[in-house]
C-alpha cells in the first residue's frame, strides 16, 4: 500500500506538472487552464449505479474504484471520478466515501476528512451569502427584503438534527432581526450543486449571482447579485472549482471533485472533472449516488444535459444482502428491484451489466440463483471481489462492460422528459417511468409552489427529486419493486443558480441526524498522530 508521489500519478494521467498544484506529496489540484492544451473528448463514459441500498450502502464507490483498476490492469487507460466525502456520513452511520479493503483511494483518511478544503470553501461561500442577507436586512437596504419570504438557509457539513429549524437574530437591535431560519448539510447546499455544474469561473460567478434568496416587501424576486455577493463567493470558491487528483491503492489516477448527495441533490462529481477526464483517458468510470432511481436518473436528466455528455455503458451494482432486504429475507423475491433498475437504464438507451459485489457470507447457491435470473433476461452478470482482491477481483466485470459497450454502441440518451414539459408532467413521467408509480398526489402547498414557479418563468428547468434512497417509491417501507402506489409531492423550490427545480417527495430531510451510536465514537488518534476508526 505504498503511495507514489502525486507528480508520478499526474505523469501516468498525462497531466504536465505545470498544471499541478500540489497539496503535500499525495494530493493535488488540476489547474483549469489545462483544458486549453487538451484535445477533444476521446474517452468512453461508464456510469456506476446500484439497486436501492441498505443503510450501510452496497459498495458502489469501492466497485467504481475497483473497476477502474481492473480496466487499467487489462491495459486500458482509465480513471475513476468520484464525489468528495461529506463529514456527516463519515461520522454518522454510512462511513466514508473512499472505498474499502483493496479497492480504495489514497490518502484514505485525508480524503474522508478535510481533503483539500473544498467542502469548507462551499460552507464558507454559502454562509457568506447568509450573513450578507441578514446584514442587508439589518441596515434596511432597499428594496426591503420580506423576512417572511427569505429562502436562503445556513449550512454545516455535519449531521445535526437540532439545526433543522432555528431562530436567529436574538439579543437585541444590534444582533440582527429575529426570524426563523434553518440549516442544511453542505452536500445539500445549492452552492455545492453550482460548483459541480459550472463549466468555468465565469459560469460559476453567473450561477452564484442567479441564486434566488428572497422576495422583497413588494414581492420582487431578490437574487444574490442584488446584494453583490457573487464576486466574493467566487473568490472563496476559486480553488474549489479545480478538480482534485489522487490515486487508488494500485496507483491508478483518481479525480475526486464536489460532493452533492443524490437523495437531496444531483449526486455526482463535477462537470469539469468529467470533461477533463474524458480528454485524458480512454475510459472514465463515474459513480452516481444511491440507487439508479436517484443518482443515475439525475445524471442522465440533469448532468449530461449540463455537461453535454453521452453515457457509453452502465454498471448496476447489487448485493445479496440488498436483494434479501428487498425480498424481506427471501433472495428471489428481491430480484424485481434489480429488474426495475435494469429496465430504467436500458430505457435511457444505454447498455448495462449487473455486477454482484460479493461479501464473505454469500453462498455459491445464492450467486447461481442470481446468475440464472440475469441470464434468463439476457443480462451480462459478473461477480466482483475487488474489496478482497483489488483489480484482480474486478477483471471479469471490466471485460463484460467493455464487451457490452462494443456490442451496443449508444446513439444518444433517451431522456425521461422534455425540458419544455410542464413541471407536473416532468414529475409524473419520472414517477411512472422511473419509480413505477401509478400517479402523483400533491399537497396544497406543493401545488401552489409549482404553480408559482411556472408563473415566474422556471418551468423549463429540469427537476431534481429529493426522496428516500431506500425505495423505488417515496416511502422507505415499500421495498422490492412496489406496484399500485402513488407518490406524494410535499414541496418544491427552485435552485436557480444550479439550474434545476427541487421536488420534495415524502419525508426527506436536508439536514440528517446522527444514529444512536455514530461512527465518531470509534475514532481516535494515537500518540504518533495515526488516525484509527475512519472507514
Amino acid at each position: 500500500m505504498k503511495m507514489i508521489h502525486i507528480s508520478e500519478v499526474a505523469k501516468r494521467a498525462g497531466i504536465p506538472e505545470e498544471y499541478l498544484e500540489q497539496y503535500g506529496k499525495y494530493m493535488a489540484k488540476i489547474d483549469l487552464t489545462i483544458r486549453k492544451s487538451l484535445g477533444e473528448r476521446k474517452g468512453k463514459l461508464i456510469l456506476v449505479t446500484a439497486t436501492n441500498p441498505t443503510p450501510a450502502g452496497e459498495g458502489k464507490t469501492t466497485n467504481s474504484i475497483g473497476l477502474s483498476m481492473a480496466l487499467n490492469a487489462l491495459g486500458h487507460n482509465t480513471v475513476v471520478t468520484l464525489r468528495e466525502p461529506s463529514l456527516g456520513p463519515v461520522f454518522g452511520v454510512k462511513g466514508g466515501a473512499a472505498g474499502g479493503g483493496k479497492s480504495r483511494v489514497l490518502p484514505f483518511e485525508q480524503i474522508n476528512l478535510m481533503f483539500t478544503g473544498d467542502f469548507p470553501a462551499v460552507s464558507a461561500a454559502h454562509n457568506l451569502l447568509s450573513a450578507m442577507i441578514d446584514n442587508y436586512i439589518h441596515h434596511d437596504h432597499q428594496p426591503e427584503i420580506d423576512v417572511r419570504r427569505t429562502y436562503w438557509p445556513r449550512n454545516l457539513d455535519m449531521n445535526d438534527r437540532a439545526l433543522r429549524k432555528a431562530i436567529v437574530g436574538l439579543g437585541g437591535r444590534f444582533d440582527g432581526f429575529p426570524r426563523e431560519d434553518r440549516f442544511v448539510i453542505t452536500a445539500a447546499s445549492e452552492v455545492m450543486a453550482i460548483l459541480g455544474l459550472s463549466r468555468d469561473y465565469s459560469d460559476l460567478k453567473q450561477r452564484l449571482g442567479n441564486i434566488l434568496i428572497a422576495r422583497s416587501e413588494q414581492l420582487k424576486e431578490m437574487f444574490a447579485r442584488d446584494l453583490k455577493a457573487e464576486g466574493a463567493m467566487t473568490v472563496l470558491l476559486r480553488d474549489a472549482l479545480k478538480p482534485n487528483l489522487v490515486q487508488t491503492i494500485e496507483g491508478t489516477p483518481a479525480i475526486i471533485h464536489t460532493g452533492p448527495f443524490a437523495n437531496i441533490a444531483h449526486g455526482t462529481s463535477s462537470i469539469i472533472a468529467t470533461d477533463i477526464a474524458l480528454r485524458l483517458f480512454d475510459y472514465v468510470v463515474i459513480e452516481a449516488g444511491f440507487g439508479a432511481d436517484l443518482g443515475a436518473e439525475k445524471f442522465f436528466n440533469i448532468a449530461t444535459r449540463a455537461g453535454e455528455f453521452n453515457v457509453d455503458g452502465c454498471v448496476v451494482i447489487t448485493t445479496i444482502r440488498a436483494l434479501k432486504h428487498h425480498g424481506k429475507k427471501d433472495l428471489a423475491k428481491g430480484f424485481p428491484n434489480l429488474e426495475k433498475h435494469m429496465e430504467n437504464i436500458n430505457n435511457f438507451g444505454v447498455p448495462a451489466i449487473v455486477v454482484l459485489n460479493r461479501f464473505p457470507d454469500d453462498t455459491e447457491e445464492e450467486i447461481e440463483l442470481l446468475r440464472k435470473y440475469c441470464q434468463e433476461r439476457g443480462w451480462k452478470m459478473e461477480v466482483s471481489e475487488v474489496f478482497a482482491k483489488g483489480s484482480e477481483g474486478g477483471k471479469a466485470a471490466a471485460e463484460a462492460i467493455i464487451e457490452a459497450i462494443a456490442e451496443n454502441p449508444t446513439k444518444g440518451i433517451n431522456y425521461t422528459y422534455d425540458l419544455d414539459d410542464p413541471i407536473k408532467t416532468k414529475i409524473l413521467k419520472v414517477a411512472q417511468k422511473i419509480y413505477g408509480a401509478d400517479d402523483v398526489d400533491y399537497t396544497t402547498g406543493a401545488r401552489g409552489r409549482i404553480r408559482s414557479l411556472e408563473k415566474r418563468g422556471y418551468g423549463k428547468l429540469p427537476i431534481c427529486v429529493a426522496k428516500t434512497q431506500f425505495s423505488l417509491s417515496a416511502t422507505k417501507a415499500l421495498r422490492g419493486r412496489p406496484s399500485d402506489f402513488t407518490v406524494e409531492v410535499v414541496g418544491a423550490d427552485v435552485s436557480n443558480g444550479a439550474g434545476f427545480i427541487v421536488i420534495y417527495m415524502g419525508d426527506i430531510r436536508l439536514m440528517p441526524g446522527l444514529p444512536e451510536e455514530p461512527a465518531a465514537i470509534g475514532m481516535d488518534v494515537d500518540e504518533e498522530g495515526n488516525i484509527s476508526g475512519v472507514f
